[in-house]
This record gives C-alpha cells, sequence and structure tokens, in this order.
C-alpha cells in the first residue's frame, strides 16, 4: 500500500510512512543497514536496486520516503548536514553569473555558504525584506534564479507570507526555496503554499533529541528531485544510515514534540513582554509581531523558538545567558532540552558587519519540552 493511502492525518504518516515492517523479520522499526555495498544479482542485476550506498541505501530510502509524505512533496533526499543539503541544491539550480535574493535576516550558515562559497563560484545575490513581496519583487533581475525564504527565520523570528512571494517568484521565472526547519512540517507545509523547494536542518526539530547531525530537500516537482538526487550521488554528502534511523525515530514524535514546544514558548513569550529588563520580544504568537496574522493563516501554531532584547546592550545579553541554569548555553536547537545563545557572537558571528548582522542585544531561545514552570523560573533569575 502507497503511504499516500495510509492516512491524510500528519500524526500518523508521521509513525507509518516509510516505515514499512522488515520483509525478513517483520522488525516495526526499519533495519539500520550499516553496509556499503551489496551483492548483485548477476552484472548489473541490482536487487532493490541497491548497489553502493552512497547512492542508495534501504535505511536513508525509508527516512527519504518519510519526509516526503510529511511535506506533502513528491521526492525527498536526506545529507549528512543541513548546509550540505543547501550546497547540492544550489549547484543543482545555478550556474555562474546567476543570480538568488536572500532574506535579511538569513541563518549564518546560509549567509556564509552565499557570501564566502557560492559567489566565489560566480553566484551573484542581494539582500531583500522577505516578509515584503513588494521588496522582493524590487530586488529580481533577469538573472534572478531562486528566491531563499526562511519563515519564521532565524533568529529574528520574521514571517514571510509564502504564498505571496511564491506568486512573485513564479512571475520572474525563478524557483522560491523555503528553509522550514523552525516549523517543521508539523506547523507549516510550504509546497502547498506554493514553494518550489523545502530545506530542513534535520539536526533541529525533525531528529528532535540533539544526537544526530543532518539535512534534507523535498521538492513536488519530480524531474526536479531527479535532478537533485543526481548531484546527492554525484557530489556524495549523503546521511549516513545510522544518521538516518534516528532522524526517522525523531519524525515519529514530531508532532507531540512540536505541541509541547509551541505551549512553553507561548507562554515564555507572555512573561518576557512584562520583564522591565526586556526591551523587545519577537515571537509570532505574540499579537503585536508584524507577522502574527500571516503567521496564523499559514501555520498550525506558532513553534518553539524565541529572541528577545535586554536593556544594557551587548554585555547584559552575554550575562543573561551565562547566568541561566535549566536552560543550556549552546548553539543549535530544537532539541528536547531548552537552549540559550547570543546571536551576535555564536551562531551568526558570520554575519558581523554585513547586512544581515544581528542586534548586539539579542538572546535566542530554543524552548524545550521540560515543565514550563521551570523554565520561566531560570528565565527569571537569569534576568535578575
Amino acid at each position: 500500500m502507497s503511504d499516500r493511502h495510509i492516512s491524510q492525518h500528519f500524526e500518523t504518516l508521521a509513525i507509518h510512512a516509510g516505515n514499512t515492517a522488515d520483509p525478513l523479520t517483520g522488525a516495526v522499526v526499519p533495519p539500520i543497514y550499516q553496509v556499503s555495498t551489496y551483492k548483485q544479482d548477476g552484472v548489473g542485476g541490482l536487487r532493490g536496486g541497491y548497489e553502493y550506498s552512497r547512492s542508495a541505501n534501504p535505511t536513508r530510502t525509508a527516512l527519504e520516503e518519510n519526509l516526503a509524505a510529511l511535506e506533502g512533496g513528491r521526492r525527498g533526499l536526506a545529507f549528512a548536514s543541513g548546509l550540505a543539503a543547501e550546497d547540492c541544491l544550489l549547484r543543482t539550480l545555478l550556474r555562474p553569473g546567476d543570480h538568488v535574493v536572500i532574506p535579511n535576516d538569513a541563518y549564518g550558515g546560509t549567509f556564509r555558504l552565499f557570501a564566502k562559497v557560492a559567489s566565489r563560484w560566480g553566484v551573484e545575490w542581494s539582500v531583500a525584506e522577505s516578509g515584503d513581496p513588494a521588496a522582493v519583487r524590487a530586488a529580481l533581475t533577469p538573472k534572478t534564479k531562486a528566491v531563499w525564504v526562511e519563515t519564521p527565520s532565524n533568529p529574528l523570528l520574521g514571517v514571510t507570507d509564502i504564498a505571496a512571494v511564491a506568486q512573485v517568484t513564479r512571475d520572474a521565472g525563478a524557483k522560491l526555496v523555503v528553509d522550514n526547519t523552525f516549523a517543521t512540517p508539523y506547523l507549516q507545509q510550504p509546497l502547498a503554499l506554493g514553494a518550489d523547494v523545502v530545506v530542513h536542518s534535520l539536526t533541529k526539530y525533525m531528529g528532535g533529541h540533539s544526537d544526530v547531525v543532518g539535512g534534507a530537500l523535498i521538492v513536488g516537482d519530480p524531474e526536479l528531485g531527479e535532478e537533485l538526487a543526481f548531484h546527492q550521488n554525484a557530489m556524495g554528502a549523503v546521511a549516513g544510515p545510522f544518521d538516518s534511523w534516528l532522524v526517522l525515530r525523531g519524525t515519529k514524535t514530531l508532532a507531540v514534540r512540536m505541541d509541547r514546544h509551541s505551549e512553553n514558548a507561548t507562554r515564555i513569550a507572555d512573561m518576557l513582554t512584562r520583564h522591565a529588563r526586556v526591551t523587545s520580544v519577537l515571537y509570532p504568537g505574540l499579537p503585536e509581531h508584524p507577522g502574527h496574522e500571516i503567521a496564523a493563516k499559514q501555520m498550525k501554531a506558532f513553534g518553539g523558538m524565541v529572541s528577545f532584547r535586554v536593556e544594557g546592550g551587548e554585555e547584559a545579553a552575554v550575562e543573561v545567558c551565562n547566568r541561566a541554569r535549566v536552560f543550556t548555553l549552546g548553539e543549535s536547537l530544537g532539541g528536547v532540552e531548552s537552549l540559550i545563545e547570543h546571536p551576535g557572537r555564536m551562531t551568526h558571528a558570520s554575519a558581523a558587519g554585513s547586512a544581515l548582522e544581528v542586534p548586539a542585544d539579542l538572546v535566542r531561545l530554543s524552548v524545550g519540552i521540560e515543565n514550563v514552570d521551570d523554565l520561566l523560573e531560570d528565565l527569571q533569575q537569569a534576568l535578575g
């Protein structure tokens, strides 16, 4: 039976899509095929289509089928990291001389990939406020081949109207790429809103337990999926079988985790708006957030990421990070445990001095699934 006929409900797909019982033993969890090569049934007679695990591996196949089903796509591809997925996408879509529009608050690693790597290959890029479709339209050139969007964005939690920007991009004959890492397919499905490619850092919410690094691309166009698969194999930055297995384990509980992440983050954002030392709270779930109405329209809930600014500037923000006890000081996000960081000195240091530089007084939280009262108490003591 096709995964598409299992159910239309996300929670059921998350557990069953790609998770076919092992035909040899009946194991309900796909095995970890920790293997590099496969016995062929005669020269060129591939058993199940497998010949070498860079090209395909049964555990990775299970994950890729699961990802495609969850995002409502036709093809999913799993990589060794989110940036490996992005690199494969850029080298598939672009040629030297092509142009890309990127958001003015992109993830620091994505900015570094464009500014320090792709640019040396002859790819041009410019920055636009992706939350304003008119600004995106104004940034387009005859050489634009892709528009890159994060929504919500990292770390400023900006919101982009995916359907509106998809129309602008489509009119220009370009591809819309949406980084859906913060929202996950449980909260938001960009392909259904007109995006051409969805990008994930599987390291984050999809894995969910801070124990794996991975990335993914999901597309609705089978032809583009084939092109990406060719480059995935040719370049080789694939997800290993154990990493694939860990992410596949994580997606099974994605829905229940995201519900808790969102609930806790909402409570924390509300508390921060009332704290005397906090000058600004960035969370799409707040009615005063400029992207609140769009987020409410295209998201099921508002996610587990909260950023805020504190009075006293950079040193005060760093001190808040250092004083936290339940929130662990660390990079990354999306695990069951809560994390706190200073983006300007940590995850977004590569954007310093550019149009994407983040405020020095900014603190970013990845709100976990602990008891929210413990998290609230910890932030209150950290703020002093």
